[in-house]
């Protein structure tokens, strides 16, 4: 599958007044999944517009604010929902490739399928640049990743760092999908026995006490 540049998808409906998005997964890669999810009855999607989208990468900490920032300022009318279209499409094809894979470990003849990713990984301008230290009480010099953000399309780059990284560093065999009814969120679950089943024990977790609670009332009449 090719997706260079990545398919344009259909908007979904502009939700106001959103909640935050969803960083749930224990993964940045998989928590880029996450941002279209139904936290409610709603579903929303927080990159439904290019403003969805610089606020999404805020959210994640994945753009500096200065840079999303003059980003904004220099981009012309509609560049931005441009990329965001992108990023949707990224989305929904890294989905297809996750829901194939998860379960069980990643082998390198998955290989031949990530070409979209690492076409995207190629554009990137990234350079080392040695810093002050990233603590005031530091006397050590950083090195430290800079990228050079040169048009609204470079808002992909760290994400599909952040795809790439979880390619390569997590365990497809604890990828899971949540088991609330419902529920479209994944996560890693990087629990001791492995034995996480809900996106949260907030949500997803306490719905599905209130249900078994309500069959055992149930089954006793």
């Amino acid at each position: 599958m090719r997706l260079e540049p990545f398919a344009q998808l259909r908007r979904g409906p502009i939700v106001q007044h959103r909640p935050p998005a969803i960083f749930i997964a224990d993964s940045l890669g998989l928590d880029f999944l996450n941002s279209i999810a139904t936290p409610v009855d709603t579903p929303i999607d927080w990159l439904d517009s290019g403003d969805g989208l610089l606020r999404w990468l805020a959210q994640a900490k994945l753009v500096p604010a200065d840079a999303l920032d003059a980003l904004k300022a220099r981009a012309m009318p509609g560049e931005l929902d441009k990329v965001a279209d992108q990023a949707r499409a990224l989305r929904e094809w890294f989905r297809g490739f996750v829901r194939k894979h998860m379960g069980r470990p990643l082998t390198p003849k998955a290989l031949h399928e990530l070409g979209p990713l690492n076409r995207l990984l190629e554009r990137d301008e990234a350079f080392s640049q040695i810093s002050r230290p990233s603590r005031s009480d530091g006397d050590r010099l950083d090195l430290r990743m800079m990228r050079r953000w040169r048009s609204p399309e470079s808002l992909l780059l760290p994400i599909g760092e952040a795809l790439a990284r979880f390619v390569c560093e997590e365990d497809f065999a604890n990828v899971k999908a949540c088991e609330g009814h419902g529920c479209t969120l994944v996560f890693a679950d990087h629990t001791r026995r492995r034995a996480r089943r809900w996106c949260s024990m907030a949500i997803c977790g306490n719905r599905a006490k209130q249900a078994a609670h309500r069959n055992r009332l149930k089954n006793r009449h």
